[in-house]
């Protein structure tokens, strides 16, 4: 679709030269002559700026400003005038003016104005959108988020966002640790630039320097040619290094050196070039264990971690269990054709009990597989796998409730995968290695 722009000038040979100017460009042009007309024109579609003249035959350029910006909040003013002063730019841009520019001007000028105008009304347009969304997951009809804790997170988010410097999301896996990177990216200054995300976990320890930092032909065998790292690839935006304890310790000690100096040297090369992305990293460790057992550097979480975010495990924000659950089976329900309207209350009950080890994701997993199975308008207790999970296994009576639905579940969930670990810790929402160390820890027969 075109961008629409509305000249409002009562000089016919400049309103016929910009929208020559315009539609050459690739614009859709609207007309205007008078202050009367423009005011019409408010029940119709709104133009995505407005090349506004400061002097009409029946109006005030700087008197109309504020009807415009009130009836088009979204629309940006470019005002247009040969009769320029300081006093009346800065008026302009109290008033909601975009720009500020004296008659005649240059047409590069004039059409690079409405380019930044239009850049302008988008990146503003996606970020109230954005903080619409945050908004609903804390407020509103149908709020996502209702534990004081996430609403917290919420209200982190949108403080730290617009801010350069790295942050550190912790938590238990599937709580939705890539879902905040993303939130971040998008509100943050760079949401223009690329985001890269890396799961430091899923790359042997080979490789996993020449995928950060980039390669030169020749620096290992099969290096065949020139490698970009994804530094280089982040350039303008953000990294995202998801389980970074997990990377090795000396890969670490790279990292480090490139977050103080701003500075990448690609495997076996010689020169560095500097580097321009914001960091954002995430673990499922506590950190301070992390550290203790010497998976994280003391040294790089202090630089990692200048702004830290904690996503609480799901059993700890039961009030979130039943808002979420809804939420994914509004989308699950769509996408399968299917009207289911929600919860029995004896599934409503189940699913507020169960502690979900898996967390949100496990959560997620579950909801798609009961609109799958329903029969139903509404979801009922036989629909919901969980509801199978014993409380406590008789072969070790020492187990804590929590971990003893959560070995049931993995049990259940083996079972149900004919012993397939890697579909059993997807349907999960775990890693495959956190779900290897359960079965050890569980004493879980193959």
């Amino acid at each position: 679709m075109k961008p629409k722009v509305m000249v409002v000038d009562d000089t016919e040979g400049i309103r016929d030269l910009v929208s020559t100017i315009l539609e050459k460009e690739g614009y859709e042009t609207i007309l205007k002559t008078s202050a009367a007309e423009l005011i019409a024109s408010f029940p119709l579609a709104q133009p995505d700026v407005i090349l506004l003249d400061l002097v009409l035959p029946d109006g005030d350029g700087l008197e109309l400003l504020p009807q415009i910006k009130k009836q088009w909040p979204d629309t940006e003013v470019i005002v247009l005038t040969g009769f320029a002063s300081l006093d009346k730019a800065v008026e302009a841009t109290k008033r909601g003016a975009y720009q500020f520019q004296s008659k005649p001007f240059e047409t590069k000028t004039l059409l690079l104005s409405i380019q930044r105008a239009l850049e302008h009304k988008r990146l503003s347009t996606e970020t109230v959108s954005l903080r619409k969304a945050l908004a609903t997951m804390t407020g509103g009809d149908a709020p996502v988020f209702q534990s004081p804790s996430m609403k917290k997170v919420v209200r982190d988010i949108e403080r730290v966002a617009p801010s350069e410097v790295p942050i550190l999301i912790t938590g238990e896996s599937g709580t939705g640790k890539e879902v905040i990177a993303d939130l971040l990216h998008n509100l943050s200054s760079r949401n223009k630039g690329p985001h890269i995300k890396i799961n430091c976990a899923a790359l042997p320890r080979e490789l996993i320097e020449s995928e950060l930092f980039g390669s030169v032909k020749g620096a290992f065998t099969g290096a065949n040619m020139d490698r970009e790292g994804l530094f280089r690839l982040a350039e303008g935006g953000t990294l995202f290094l998801d389980e970074i304890s997990e990377m090795p310790v000396d890969t670490q000690s790279k990292l480090l050196r490139v977050l103080q100096e701003k500075e990448v040297r690609p495997v076996g090369g010689r020169a560095s070039y500097k580097s321009d992305c914001r960091v954002i990293a995430a673990t499922n460790r506590p950190t301070a264990d992390a550290i203790k057992c010497g998976k994280l550097r003391e040294d790089l979480y202090y630089r990692i971690s200048a702004i830290s975010i904690y996503l609480p495990p799901l059993r700890e924000r039961r009030e979130d269990i039943l808002p979420l659950a809804g939420a994914f089976l509004k989308r699950y329900g769509s996408q399968a054709g299917r009207e289911i309207t929600g919860f029995t209350p004896e599934a409503s009950e189940v699913l507020k009990a169960f502690d979900w080890p898996g967390n949100v994701r496990q959560l997620q997993n579950e909801i798609q597989r009961a609109v799958l199975m329903s029969e139903a308008s509404v979801v009922d207790t036989r629909d919901l796998s969980i509801t199978n999970v014993t409380t406590r296994p008789e072969n070790n009576p020492d187990l804590t409730l929590m971990e003893a639905m959560e070995r049931n579940t993995i049990i259940q969930m083996l079972t149900e995968t004919g012993g397939n670990k890697l579909e059993t810790a997807k349907r999960l929402g775990i890693g495959r290695q956190t779900l290897y160390n359960k079965i050890k820890i569980y004493g879980i027969e193959p």
